[in-house]
């Protein structure tokens, strides 16, 4: 109760914060002391030994000294009480699954070199940056999407596999997701029953222009609890030529950010290779931690120690009349 009042981080043994009491008593017993010696004075026949006894910051500096005193037996108390806190620590193991649009429009130069070999090359720095024991997928998304390399902690099969991907007719984003939920299921499990965290980092211009609803698949992603990543790749000014007629190819935003909020996930726009280095960072970051409550006892006693120490500074401070 005492945490949820406070806002403090919940604790194993949280009959022992009663001690906290003391603070408070304390408190009280410090201003009674301070009102107390402001009514009888200190017997000094002369007020000009007593300012040149007792200079004017020696006042602050008790104060100080008593409060990080009170501080660090509250800091002390709390970690007595063993707190609990959470932290984020790496996943062991995952399953990302990599979706590459490789249609037509993806031979767009408005991202040099082109749309799909700057999508290839970020892909394969992603997945390099991503922990040994992670899977690995790669889906094309195209008119008839596949699975190219299926989950596997084998990169340097993954990189060629990225490396051999082409364009081919048509944008089938629906079916991808669907595919992909499959690639997960398919993945080794190691040896824990516990299902394996995964995640689907869906790299397209969008524009579904074949296949399945991608908002039908999208709904399976989120009660399978698989988050959908996207990334709108490509400008509004792009453009491909097809049998001599120019065509803008600008990115479908509004479809890719509409599955990404319908699985609880992120989208981003992504106008040039150097950005999709940051958001892959941030996909990493969301899928290669876990939370866990772990005991933050140390924490706390190290807060303590701190406020010890600013305490007995402003004591030796007092004591030896420092400036």
């Amino acid at each position: 109760m005492i945490c949820l009042v406070l806002g403090l981080p919940q604790v194993q043994q949280p009959a022992r914060l009663w001690a906290l009491v003391a603070v408070p008593l304390l408190v009280a017993l410090y201003l009674l002391a301070l009102r107390r010696r402001n009514r009888t004075g200190m017997r000094f026949p002369n007020t000009g030994v007593l300012g040149a006894v007792l200079r004017p910051q020696s006042q602050w500096k008790r104060h100080v000294a008593v409060a990080m005193a009170l501080c660090s037996l509250a800091a002390v108390t709390y970690a007595w009480a063993r707190p609990m806190g959470i932290e984020k620590i790496p996943r062991e193991r995952a399953t990302i699954v990599v979706g590459i649009d490789n249609s037509l429009s993806m031979t767009a130069t408005d991202v040099d070199p082109t749309r799909l070999d700057a999508a290839k090359a970020q892909a394969r720095n992603f997945i390099s940056t991503l922990p040994a024991g992670f899977n690995v997928a790669v889906v094309t998304v195209s008119g008839h999407p596949r699975v190219v390399m299926p989950p596997s902690t084998d990169r340097a099969t993954t990189e060629r596999a990225l490396n051999a991907i082409g364009t081919e007719n048509g944008t089938a984003i629906g079916d991808a997701i669907t595919i992909s939920l499959q690639a997960i299921k398919e993945a080794p499990g190691g040896a824990s029953k516990e299902p394996v965290p995964a995640a689907v980092v869906l790299l397209s211009d969008g524009g579904n222009t074949d296949g399945s609803d991608p908002m039908t698949a999208a709904n399976s992603a989120a009660s399978a609890k698989v988050p959908v990543y996207t990334i709108a790749f490509g400008t509004q000014t792009g453009y491909v030529d097809v049998d001599g007629a120019r065509e803008r190819v600008a990115p479908d935003t509004t479809l890719l950010a509409q599955i990404a909020d319908r699985t609880r996930a992120r989208s981003w726009t992504a106008e040039s290779a150097g950005d999709l280095k940051s958001v892959y960072q941030d996909v990493h970051s969301s899928v290669g931690y876990q939370e866990v409550r772990k005991e933050v006892t140390a924490r706390w006693a190290f807060y303590a120690l701190g406020f010890a120490i600013v305490a007995g500074l402003g004591v030796v401070s007092m004591a030896t009349r420092w400036p």
